[in-house]
């Protein structure tokens, strides 16, 4: 078997006010909406986010955003309101870990060592 990608996906009860965090958070609209109850992001290095409608699954979920420069995606959570002071740093890689409105776990991290996801 070949695996050329992956997707994370986090289950939400409110789409339309998930959909409006998200873009928030992520700096942008996403980038297709395939399905009336789905909103994907995709991502320039590979990678994709879905955020979908499963109110009986939402805040159990959990993923990570690779970054470049945490301080800066910090900076800008900051400004948005956004809580960012769950903060992990190790040889190799700085994170923050926050929550979205249904308390699906959302982590930026930057690889600071070689040969860690960037």
């Amino acid at each position: 078997m070949s695996i050329d990608n992956a997707l994370a996906s986090v289950a939400v009860k409110d789409l339309e006010a998930a959909v409006a965090w998200y873009e928030k958070v992520l700096g942008r609209p996403a980038d297709n909406r395939p399905m009336a109850e789905l909103a994907e992001w995709r991502f320039g290095r590979g990678g994709a986010l879905q955020v979908y409608r499963l109110a009986e699954r939402a805040g159990d979920g959990s993923f990570t955003l690779a970054v470049t420069d945490l301080d800066a995606e910090i900076a800008r959570l900051d400004a948005l309101g956004i809580d960012t002071g769950q903060r992990a740093s190790g040889a190799n890689v700085k994170s923050l870990m926050i929550t979205d409105p249904d308390g699906n776990h959302v982590a930026f991290a930057e690889a600071t060592g070689p040969g860690y996801a960037r």
